[in-house]
């Protein structure tokens, strides 16, 4: 019988961190893992090149812009990866997403909500690392928080971190979500 394809999930909120990570474990699976990285779909992309890129976006609509994104990954990606039996590392995946939207402090039913449709992962990796201070360095927190009033930029950085790295939010989460400790 041949096992089931695993989805490992590396959340975080240094980009260059969590990729560092993901790039190593896609390394250290037999098969050999692929790689599904945040702005598949390229729509953090256009938002870079808009000439007044400059302008704030809210939380909210940087979340919605984050599923969307991820619903593409699943479909183009992530999915069909699994289906032929490939591991697949997906990095940022939901918890990035959702750590990031209680920093802001967006209400947790609808995070939950926003993020239903994404299967959960076999193995998930916290890259505990602060924020990089600039937008390029490649993550979804660095990217966001860039979007945000400049004030509250250095507190949602912390605060997502913080809400990834304790251990008990972590624990209580795969209760909930039936994951493996």
């Amino acid at each position: 019988m041949k096992k089931p394809a695993n989805l490992i999930a590396v959340d975080g909120a240094n980009g260059r961190a969590l990729l560092a990570v993901a790039q190593r474990l896609t390394r250290g699976t037999k098969p050999a893992a692929r790689l599904s990285q945040w702005d598949a779909s390229g729509v953090f992309e256009q938002l870079l090149l808009d000439p007044d890129g400059d302008e704030r976006l809210s939380p909210r609509l940087l979340l919605l812009l984050f599923a969307a994104d991820l619903a593409f990954r699943l479909r183009w990606e992530i999915t069909p990866l699994l289906a032929s039996g490939r591991p697949v590392v997906a990095a940022p995946y939901v918890d990035t997403a959702i750590a990031f939207g209680r920093a802001c402090d967006l209400p947790a039913e609808w995070l939950e909500k926003l993020f239903a449709f994404a299967p959960r992962p076999g193995t998930q990796e916290i890259v505990d690392k602060a924020v990089a201070a600039s937008a390029r360095s490649g993550g979804f927190v660095e990217f966001a928080c860039a979007r945000l009033r400049p004030k509250e930029r250095r507190r949602v950085a912390a605060a997502t971190r913080k809400t990834l790295s304790r251990p008990q939010s972590r624990q209580a989460r795969r209760r909930r979500e039936r994951l493996p400790a």
